[in-house]
């Protein structure tokens, strides 16, 4: 099963990683806790849209952004397989 906040947190978590801030830093600047920050990026925790637009402005990244790379890793996880149909049989 595909979970959007996965996604959604691994996301916010490799864009702060990127810019070498701290969870602390990143909670303080979006006025969220530590450790809701902390859930949020570990996919225990469904932010609503108030919440994504903190944290993304003290990412200082667009909600499209992430949107748009969590999109991206959905659709390729629901990638339809292929298979080899034995015409033989």
């Amino acid at each position: 099963m595909i979970l959007l906040r996965t996604h959604i947190g691994a996301t916010l978590r490799a864009s702060r990683i990127a810019q070498g801030r701290t969870l602390r830093d990143v909670a303080k600047s979006a006025r969220v806790s530590l450790g809701y920050l902390s859930e949020v990026e570990r996919g225990q925790k469904e932010a609503s849209s108030e919440l994504l637009h903190a944290i993304t402005a003290a990412l200082d990244i667009s909600l499209g952004e992430v949107l748009s790379s969590v999109a991206h890793q959905v659709m390729s996880q629901e990638a339809p397989t292929l298979s080899v149909v034995d015409d033989a049989a």
